[in-house]
């Protein structure tokens, strides 16, 4: 078994097992029209792994906190799903240009108090991001929450994620390309 599929499998059987906070049972999984629905309204392509996870193991209800989020649709509890989120996100970006959106920078779970956790579709390793816009100032709201989306669900299973109450006192590095990812297109 590779160690792809290794982690596959151990996030499976976490997300079978436990519960974030406000769901009741594993959603699931989405088909692939579904998947190729959501990345037609996106523009780009969810990075393989975090496709895998929405058609193999569940519609989000799984993960850290609050867990994954729905890709296209809300669960009852009302959490917001992952394509609706992003695509309103870029759109308030727009009228409002001191807290834009950068473009292919995907919300995934939501932490609560307006902070989310954001894969970025357009990394070869698909960084996983926090968005913490709480101090105010959107040019210290972006930080590098893992390397990669394999870290981070790695972190999760293994907990050790700076949320572990054991891990609270992690600090992240801000992530270096918030400007440059936000930054309005030159007309040539």
């Amino acid at each position: 078994m590779t160690e792809h599929e290794q982690l596959l499998t151990r996030v499976e059987a976490k997300a079978r097992n436990t519960r974030p906070w406000g769901w009741t049972s594993l959603p699931a999984p989405v088909d692939a029209a579904t998947l190729a629905r959501a990345e037609a309204a996106l523009g780009f392509r969810l990075p393989p792994l975090l496709a895998e996870l929405y058609l193999r193991i569940g519609d989000g209800g799984f993960g850290p906190e609050y867990g994954l989020l729905p890709l296209l649709d809300s669960p009852p509890a009302g959490e917001p799903a992952a394509v609706p989120q992003y695509l309103a996100n870029r759109e308030s970006g727009r009228s409002d240009p001191d807290w834009p959106w950068p473009e292919g920078v995907l919300p995934i779970s939501h932490w609560g108090c307006a902070m989310y956790a954001c894969v970025d579709c357009l990394a070869p390793e698909a960084t996983v991001l926090l968005f913490e816009p709480n101090p105010g100032d959107p040019e210290r709201a972006w930080f590098v929450d893992a390397p990669s989306l394999t870290d981070w669900l790695r972190a999760w299973v293994d907990g050790t994620g700076w949320y572990e109450e054991m891990n609270e006192e992690l600090e992240m590095v801000p992530w270096p390309d918030f400007r440059i990812r936000t930054a309005p297109v030159q007309a040539p």
